[in-house]
């Protein structure tokens, strides 16, 4: 599953790309094995089943469930009910059981940058600067300049001069390298092979890539800790990219599963974008 792609001008002679919008892909989401969950509830003397068929909401329901072992006379309204309870009452412990891995395409290093200050029940894989060729670079505009010709001329200038300097330094090292005097200084083999001068070069070079730098980061977290980031980054004060990436992440989230994230609305703001709201806050 993936949001719409996001726009993107046409890469000019300056190798420079600009988007405005995220992409969220999920890549992965887990499977109940139901063959042990049912000798589980065997081994116990009971029967139950969720009417859910999603993973994630059945393994939520399956770990609150156990404890209090409330299998047997299951309150009515099914996985929808249970996990609205949940949510009233607070228990935001067993959405930790429920996890998503998303890839996440067209932000910013400067949106990575607090994205992953989310620590508590996440993980991160981002793509490396030092081994990755930025020649061929996309940036992330925000809207505010966008919609400005004048702030958009400003801020392109800016970035195409950015980038044409780390083509130039990146080229400029890589040469200086393969001397074997310019490589010992640099804390390289004297016989470096090409691939340690193009990193080392690299590494170097991205320093003046700007904050705009468009980046790629995978993203595995569970249901409390993508609710927590939601109600925090999708707040009307919260940085108005982080904000898009919010609301993408919500709406792949809602598609996958109706009753652990249903309950987050949507409400529109000046800027174009999308606070979010819930009545279950903090769960």
């Amino acid at each position: 599953m993936v949001v719409p792609p996001p726009n993107a001008a046409a890469p000019g002679d300056s190798g420079v790309r600009v988007l405005t919008e995220p992409s969220v892909y999920v890549l992965g989401r887990q499977t109940v094995d139901d063959a042990e969950l049912n000798r589980f509830l065997a081994d116990h003397g009971v029967s139950w089943s969720s009417d859910s068929e999603v993973a994630g909401e059945v393994l939520t329901e399956t770990a609150g469930r156990v404890c209090y072992m409330s299998f047997a006379k299951p309150r009515p309204g099914g996985n929808a009910a249970y996990l609205t309870h949940i949510k009233e009452v607070g228990h935001g412990s067993v959405l930790e059981h429920a996890v998503w891995s998303l890839l996440i395409t067209g932000v910013s290093r400067s949106l990575t940058h607090e994205l992953v200050r989310h620590r508590a029940g996440f993980g991160y894989s981002q793509l490396s600067q030092r081994y990755v060729d930025e020649s061929v670079a996309e940036y992330v505009e925000p809207d505010i300049i966008a919609n400005d010709p004048d702030l958009h001329a400003i801020w392109l200038d800016t970035v195409k001069q950015s980038h044409a300097a780390y083509v130039k330094l990146a080229e400029a090292l890589n040469a200086k390298l393969a001397d074997p005097a310019a490589a010992t200084a640099a804390m390289l083999p004297p016989d470096a092979d090409r691939t340690t001068r193009r990193k080392a070069a690299r590494q170097a070079a991205r320093s003046v890539l700007p904050n705009a730098t468009e980046t790629k980061i995978f993203v595995t977290g569970n249901a409390r800790a993508l609710r927590h980031f939601m109600e925090m980054r999708g707040s009307a004060h919260a940085e108005p990219e982080i904000r898009k990436l919010a609301t993408a992440i919500l709406d792949v989230l809602q598609k996958d599963s109706a009753n652990l994230f249903g309950d987050y609305q949507k409400v529109p703001l000046p800027d174009g974008t999308f606070e979010l709201v819930t009545q279950y806050k903090k769960v």
